[in-house]
């Protein structure tokens, strides 16, 4: 079969006629060729029928999608990619380092010395505990649909973690104003008050990562399969896993009663939001009556 592939774009590389010798060739393989023969990456490559249609799953033989003898396709160079998990790792890794610099840093920062509240320690030993557990969970529990991204993209997507949640957040959170000495008395200094926010949050970060167990094992590892998640959380919304982040930064806020914590988890919830009612949707319409009717999106009993 042979298949021609046309750039909108001028270039001295296409258009390019594409020979496949395997009656069974999958869209990988077609990736494949072209790499062979133009030196385009195949995560470079963004390839569409002539109604549209994206070859996006590698695992696709091409005649599943319609491609056949002499049919022309376009190709896209993507531009420079990298990785999805080296991406979460680098977003990741600003608050792990930025967090703890502007907490024994006072002096440098801060311009005086003083001894940090109770609320100050705990809230720091709880940041670095988070974002660790995206590290790991990075590491060894997430499964991608997507091998690459855009390599810009990553100064746009670590902003939101190296922006407000570094350095927005830690800057006022770990400053005299906090001290054990402005506290001493208040709420914020109250044990059972610490207890109690501290546990909401060990419970709901808890409660994420079975819910991020969950979802991996839904989707073998290098496919794009996808099942409707059902079991702890998911039986009462369709995004457990973010309503209990929402959870655990609620809980947080509450903790240190912090300006910035406060707008950290309304920007960090209304991103969610977002992203959980596209999958909500894409749930619905992908399983269609086979998806729970009253299954709420993110938020149990409300949205």
């Amino acid at each position: 079969m042979k298949v021609t592939l046309n750039s909108r774009k001028p270039s001295r590389k296409f258009p390019l006629t594409i020979e496949i010798h395997s009656s069974g060739a999958t869209i990988g393989e077609l990736k494949k060729l072209v790499a062979a023969k133009t030196k385009l990456h195949i995560h470079r490559q963004r390839i569409t029928t002539a109604d549209k249609k994206v070859l996006e799953d590698d695992a696709e033989s091409l005649a599943s999608v319609g491609v056949k003898e002499g049919d022309a396709l376009d190709i896209k160079d993507l531009g420079p990619q990298i990785p999805w998990r080296t991406v979460f790792l680098i977003e990741y890794f600003g608050p792990l380092f930025i967090h703890p610099f502007f907490y024994y840093a006072q002096e440098l920062v801060y311009r005086q010395k003083f001894e940090h509240s109770k609320m100050q320690s705990i809230a720091l030993v709880l940041v670095l505990a988070h974002y660790a557990k995206r590290e790991l969970e990075t590491i060894f529990v997430h499964h991608f649909s997507s091998a690459t991204m855009p390599f810009f993209n990553v100064f746009k997507n670590s902003g939101h973690y190296w922006g407000l949640s570094g350095l927005l957040l830690a800057v006022p959170l770990y400053g005299p104003w906090n001290s054990a000495q402005k506290l001493a008395g208040t709420l914020r200094a109250n044990d059972n008050y610490i207890n109690i926010t501290v546990g909401i949050w060990l419970y709901a970060e808890l409660s994420n990562l079975i819910t991020h167990l969950n979802l991996s094992s839904l989707r073998p590892a290098g496919t794009r399969v996808r099942k409707i998640p059902k079991g702890y959380g998911f039986n009462l919304v369709s995004c457990a896993n973010y309503w209990f982040e929402v959870v655990a930064w609620v809980a947080f806020t509450a903790l240190t009663l912090d300006y910035a914590a406060l707008l950290f988890t309304v920007v960090a919830t209304a991103q969610m939001a977002v992203w959980a009612l596209k999958k909500h949707k894409r749930y619905r319409k992908e399983f269609g009556n086979e998806y729970p009717k009253g299954r709420k999106v993110m938020i149990p009993f409300v949205f």
